[in-house]
């Protein structure tokens, strides 16, 4: 069996061979949504790399006797383990395939050297009690088969990091059952970006669809440091309902080192909406789109890609839960209800699927 599984491949029995991130971009692809194109390497991949490296004596003899409460030796050994999975060879036919699976991603791109992130993908952030989900290695911008490789030993090490490794200790969780997918994915480079609600962050509405948006990377969104224009778009009908163009005084641009810098903006563009109002629609079509799949309000993170053509060039980079008025119970409709709390009614059938998925 490949070590390999690309996004389009992927299928739900898969998700424990290559963990949460992989499983989302999988069904997010397989329900019609566009995503940046790549593959998952399988935990397998992992496995057969420690064992041709014969890294499970090592590991025993560091993880033996480790002291939680003691801070210096946890560092010191998990350090150590990271250093020999970071040095480690890998397996022979995971690396050709891997190497392969990169310049085939390459040809499709039609770039040479193809500018890729590589992402950890841990079966076990999927635990209900992982309480180190997310902490995981992530490297942007990685350029090249060999780099490519070394990045991906990286995200693998990564499984040792103090935090993680302790956990496991107090939770009495065996060391040699831990699972590592990675994920390989064609980087963005955005003209605009941003995040998307199918509902009103606001008060809760769920016949609206709330987009924030800035020029470049989402950084500034996500962090708060960029104030983002604001658009309202009507669910049932995608008409732009509400608007609120922000002066946008900074951006995140990709430099020519490869890493992404903020940097000023000018007036003009600080004051120019940073989406035209049929990206705005298409932004909340894929977002009706992925509720709709999904069966309940998302959290939508997305970009405009500055590699593609007008009209298929924004991307969907991560669909989540939205979990703040996603927990709010709606109250009753009363007997005597106004024509208002009739139509939200209908707006809610139109907007809501009947049947909710099951996960």
């Amino acid at each position: 069996m490949s070590s390999v599984v690309w996004f389009e491949s992927y299928w739900a029995g898969m998700k424990p061979e290559v963990g949460g991130k992989a499983a989302s971009l999988g069904e997010m692809l397989g329900a019609g949504l566009p995503v940046p194109p790549g593959f998952a390497l399988r935990t397998s991949a992992f496995r057969a790399s420690r064992d041709s490296s014969d890294l499970d004596a090592q590991l025993a003899r560091l993880l033996h006797g480790l002291d939680t409460e003691n801070t210096n030796m946890v560092s010191e050994r998990c350090a150590e383990i990271r250093g020999l999975i970071e040095t480690m060879p890998v397996e022979a036919q995971v690396r050709d395939e891997l190497q392969r699976a990169y310049e085939e991603l390459c040809q499709l791109s039609q770039t040479d050297e193809l500018p890729v992130a590589v992402r950890s993908s841990a079966t076990s952030e999927d635990s209900p009690d992982a309480s180190f989900a997310g902490e995981h290695d992530t490297y942007l911008w990685v350029r090249g088969a060999d780099q490519v490789l070394d990045s991906v030993r990286r995200c693998w090490a990564s499984l040792f990091t103090d935090r993680a490794t302790c956990y496991r200790v107090q939770m009495g969780y065996d060391h040699r059952t831990v699972e590592m997918s990675v994920v390989v994915q064609k980087m963005v480079q955005p003209i605009a970006a941003g995040v998307a609600f199918t509902l009103n962050p606001s008060d809760g509405d769920r016949s609206q669809i709330a987009i924030e948006s800035t020029w470049g990377f989402g950084e500034g969104v996500v962090s708060g440091e960029i104030t983002p224009d604001n658009f309202l778009v009507d669910k049932v009908l995608l008409e732009i309902s509400r608007r609120k163009i922000s002066k946008k005084a900074h951006e995140f641009r990709l430099s020519d080192h490869d890493t992404v810098e903020k940097v000023e903006t000018d007036e003009e563009r600080a004051m120019s909406p940073s989406l035209t109002d049929a990206q705005i629609k298409a932004i909340a079509h894929l977002a009706k789109a992925a509720e709709k799949h999904y069966g309940c309000p998302q959290d939508i993170e997305w970009a405009v890609d500055v590699d593609s053509p007008e009209g298929g060039n924004i991307v969907l980079l991560q669909a989540r839960p939205e979990t703040v008025w996603s927990k709010h119970r709606r109250p009753p409709v009363a007997a005597g209800a106004s024509s208002t709390d009739f139509m939200s009614s209908i707006v809610s059938t139109l907007v809501n699927p009947l049947h909710t998925r099951k996960s």
